[in-house]
């Protein structure tokens, strides 16, 4: 989907709307109180609906991630390509000025609405994965000044960030407080199914006891060895996620708080797994009809 293609179909509120209500009631519009179809249109303005059981006026948006927004709908939507199309992610900055132009617009509108994008992302099914899975973690932020420790221990700046991928199939980052083998072990029994064929990681030591029973296989690459000889055996599949994340994080958002790098690392796994899907652009709307609503005082609670 492309912006030509966004400003041909979808030019008016009417459009959109009834995009929206295909993609949240595929058997026809429901009362989200009572879940009845039974429902009229308001004559005077044809997007309310009115539910004749429990007397509730609604909209298509209602209770979703749009709910209580001021922003006109067609500009919702070229936001949602401009974030699922760009493999590194859009700052919020870069999408004010694409959509109002440099002195138009406020970063405050532009970044809430990056973030209730994100939250429709992050509210998608995750099925264990299985088959051969790489698990690895990274460090993300600025340098160490002054501090000589290890990422995840004493004064370290740094965050962590697990990653776990199915060899030709999902990626998932989640943001960690450490990457002792308790954190590891968790993570993947969250995420890794007990059938998995082998869980194939660096050297690191924590992931002998937090792979559990599972058959794992290893890479020593301190010793610089990215590929285990005559072997499939090796971390590159999750490792080129990571960079595409690095390059996400220094070359489009530049800097992030870790109170929200979860959200960002939603995004970037929602669109790396959708990245051949022609359908990207309307699953991310399904999304957001099916997604709770984000409040700015719940997003900026400390």
């Amino acid at each position: 989907m492309t912006l030509q293609d966004i400003a041909a179909s979808f030019s008016t509120d009417e459009k959109c709307r009834e995009l929206l209500e295909r993609l949240r009631w595929p058997n026809g519009p429901e009362c989200p109180r009572c879940h009845t179809h039974k429902l009229t249109r308001i004559s005077t303005n044809k997007k309310l609906l009115w539910c004749s059981d429990c007397k509730y006026q609604f909209t298509v948006t209602a209770g979703t991630i749009f709910n209580d927004s001021h922003l006109p709908l067609e500009t919702w939507f070229f936001a949602v390509v401009l974030l699922v199309e760009a493999r590194k992610g859009m700052s919020a900055n870069q999408l004010r000025r694409t959509l109002w132009g440099q002195h138009k617009g406020s970063y405050k509108t532009a970044w809430y609405l990056c973030h209730r994008i994100r939250a429709a992302m992050a509210a998608t099914e995750r099925p264990m994965l299985d088959g051969t899975v790489e698990v690895d973690e990274t460090y993300v932020g600025g340098h160490n000044k002054g501090s000589m420790r290890k990422p995840g221990f004493g004064d370290s700046n740094k965050q962590i960030v697990l990653g776990v991928r199915q060899r030709g199939g999902a990626v998932r980052f989640f943001h960690a407080e450490d990457a002792k083998s308790g954190t590891l072990a968790k993570f993947i029994q969250e995420n890794i199914s007990e059938d998995v064929d082998v869980i194939m990681t660096d050297e690191y030591r924590p992931y002998r006891k937090a792979v559990g029973k599972a058959r794992h296989e290893t890479v020593n690459h301190s010793a610089k060895e990215y590929v285990r000889l005559g072997t499939d055996i090796h971390t590159n599949s999750v490792e080129s996620a990571f960079s595409l994340l690095k390059r996400g994080i220094i070359g489009t958002w530049h800097r992030l708080s870790a109170k929200h790098l979860q959200a960002y690392l939603d995004e970037m796994s929602f669109r790396f797994d959708r990245r051949n899907r022609p359908d990207l652009f309307v699953d991310t709307l399904r999304h957001m009809v099916t997604a709770d609503p984000l409040t700015f005082e719940k997003l900026t609670a400390a």
